[in-house]
Order: structure tokens, then sequence, then C-alpha cells
């Protein structure tokens, strides 16, 4: 399968791993790095996310997990080519059964989200087949640092329920970021950040494309750093 050539750094793929997306790349951009030092990445699958989040911040130093053995392969391939590389580390590991004494200033995940898919190469990463949003929020709660955010991108009609069983684990919603494919339709993607501390909500609305397969000027603003091509589709 062809690479994918960001600006910093290259994501070779495979037809096997969950390849390069928008949700990937929106979670990239509008993830909360700034102030992290220590992240995990929960589902790498290409590395995508973290090699963004790790051009976006020069101090932090990245931890992928991932449980498909390839997806793994390739996020260390994709991470030791990367500029960047000495800075992150990826394992094949299983998250409901990760152990670490470490915490995190931000976890992030771009989390399998279909109950059901006809397509066998989404089955893992796109199933909630090996890890559920409880079983990610459960966890995470379990090594955020006090000052921690968790991260994820999920669809809009399980946002409601994502929120609930974070706040059954002490995790209270401080950011919200409604994203519409195009200008004028409805919210089909939730960027959602929660911390253990109960903080003002900020929400705001995202907009990936101004008119079909034309960017939105605040998607190009916002990936101009990362992006090589200007227009959706290209």
């Amino acid at each position: 399968m062809k690479s994918f050539k960001f600006k910093q750094f290259e994501i070779q793929q495979s037809k096997d791993v969950f390849r390069v997306g928008t949700d990937g790349v929106l979670l990239g951009v509008l993830a909360s790095v700034e102030s992290a030092f220590h992240v995990l990445e929960v589902g790498t699958g290409t590395g995508l996310i973290s090699l963004m989040l790790a051009q976006r911040n020069l101090q932090a130093n990245f931890l992928g997990l991932d449980i498909n053995e390839e997806a793994v392969s390739i996020t260390k391939l994709n991470f030791q080519n990367a500029p960047f590389h000495t800075r992150l580390k990826n394992i094949h590991q299983d998250f409901k059964t990760f152990e670490t004494n470490e915490k995190f200033d931000l976890i992030v995940s771009n989390p399998p989200y279909f109950e059901e898919s006809g397509s066998d190469k989404d089955k893992i990463a796109r199933q909630m087949v090996e890890l559920n949003f409880r079983q990610l929020v459960v966890q995470s709660a379990r090594f955020l640092s006090e000052s921690g955010l968790l991260s994820v991108i999920i669809p809009v009609e399980a946002g409601e329920g994502f929120v609930f069983i974070a706040e059954e684990n002490n995790l209270f919603l401080t950011r919200k970021i409604n994203i519409k494919g195009i200008e004028n339709s409805t919210t089909k993607r939730l960027i959602l950040e929660f911390s253990p501390t109960n903080k003002k909500l900020l929400e705001s609305e995202f907009i990936i494309e101004k008119s079909p397969r034309k960017y939105s000027d605040q998607y190009l603003e916002l990936t101009k750093e990362f992006h090589v091509f200007k227009e959706a589709g290209n």
C-alpha cells in the first residue's frame, strides 16, 4: 500500500492495519498536547497521532500501545524514520492488561466504535472487539496525572454515553469540539477531553470542508505544518 507523506515524516501503511484517515489527523492537530511531558496513545495503528503530537510538542515523550502485532511493526518503522524518533516508543500490548507506575499528562485515542462491520480489515481497529469505551475510560483514569487529560475522537451519537462513563470514573468533560464534515451540515464527530478536575467546559466547532472536496480555511490553517497538499482528495 502506498505510503502517506507529511512534511516532516512519512507513514508506511498496510492493507491489514487501519490506514491514515481524517479522524486521526484531526486528533493529531487538536488534542491538547501543549503542556504534556508524558503521553500515552492507546491503539497506535500506524503511529500517525503520536507522530503529529510529537511534532507539535518538542519536549514530550510518547508511548504507544497496540494489540495488533502488524500495527506495532508498522508503527515502529514509522517512529524510527521520524526526525523525533528518540522521543517515541511503542509496544505490543493490550491496554486492558497494561500496567505501569508512570502517570501520563495526556492519554490519547482514536478508539474502536463500530459494534459491527462487514469489513475484515476494520475488525480490530474499528469494532469494539478488543477494547470498549468503558475499558478505555477505566484504565485511563488509573494512569492520568493529577492535571492529565484523556483526549478521544468518537462519533457524535456516542458522545453522551462516553461522557456518562467518564463521570462514573471521576473524569470530567473540559473540552468539546463539534466536528462537521462540511459547512452547514450536522455534527458527525466529537473530540472530547476529560480531566480528573472539574473545570469549566470549553466548547467549539470545527468544519473540515467548506464545499465538497474543498478544505475549509480552518482545516488548512491547522494542518499547514503537516500536509504537503492543499485540496481534499489529492
